[in-house]
C-alpha cells in the first residue's frame, strides 16, 4: 500500500529501542508518507535531534515553547496534521501519561489534541511491561480506540529474554497501513 498523500506523526520517547526509530521514519517515507518527528526530552538523550533531520530531511519537534516562525500552536498544527500518531518507542511513562490525560510535554499534548488514530507501539524492560498499571494503562487505552503494535518476545537491552522490545520495523509499517487505509 502507498501511503502518498498521508502525514504520519511519529513520537519518540526514552526506550533505547528509539534507535530503531530513524529507520522506522525512513520506511514510511519509502511508502510515501510525509513524516514529521516529535520526540521526548528523554528520546532525544537516546537519538540526536539530528540524526531524525538527516533522514527525514525536516524539522524535529520537541519543546512545546520553541519559537516558531509560522505562529501556530504547534501541538494543535500537529494534531490537526496527522493522518496517524506514531508513537514508537513508547514508555511505560508515555503511555501512563496518554491514559491518565496528563498532557506536560509536546507529544503527549498533541496526542491529547488529536482526531487521528493513534498507534502505539511499546518497547520497554519485561518486567515493566508486565506489571499491573501498565497492563491497566495499555487496556484503559485499547477500550478507548487506541491501537498497539507489539512488543515481541526478545532479548531485552539488560541481556534477559522476555516481552518488551520493540516489534519489528515491517509489522509496525505494516499496522500504521492497515490503519490509514481508512483514513480518506
Amino acid at each position: 500500500m502507498s501511503l502518498e498523500g498521508k502525514t504520519v506523526v511519529l513520537g519518540v520517547t526514552g526506550s533505547i529501542a528509539a534507535y530503531k526509530a530513524p529507520t522506522l521514519a525512513r520506511k514510511l517515507q519509502g511508502k510515501g508518507a510525509e513524516v514529521i518527528v516529535v520526540m521526548t526530552d528523554a528520546g532525544t538523550k537516546l537519538v540526536d535531534p539530528l540524526t531524525f533531520r538527516s533522514v527525514i530531511g525536516g524539522p524535529v519537534l520537541v519543546h512545546m515553547f520553541s519559537p516558531s516562525t509560522d505562529w501556530q500552536i504547534e501541538h494543535i498544527a500537529l494534531a490537526e496534521k496527522a493522518d496517524l500518531f506514531l508513537v514508537a518507542p513508547a514508555t511505560a511513562n508515555t503511555i501512563g501519561k496518554i491514559a491518565s490525560g496528563i498532557a506536560d510535554n509536546l507529544l503527549t499534548c498533541a496526542v491529547m489534541a488529536t482526531k487521528a488514530p493513534v498507534l502505539i507501539a511499546p518497547a520497554m524492560n519485561v518486567n515493566m511491561y508486565e506489571n499491573p498499571v501498565v497492563q491497566a494503562n495499555i487496556e484503559k487505552l485499547k477500550g478507548l480506540g487506541y491501537d498497539f503494535v507489539g512488543p515481541k518476545v526478545g532479548t531485552l537491552a539488560t541481556g534477559i529474554k522476555g516481552k518488551g522490545p520493540l516489534a519489528d520495523v515491517d509489522e509496525i509499517v505494516g499496522k500504521a497501513e492497515e490503519l490509514l487505509r481508512g483514513v480518506a
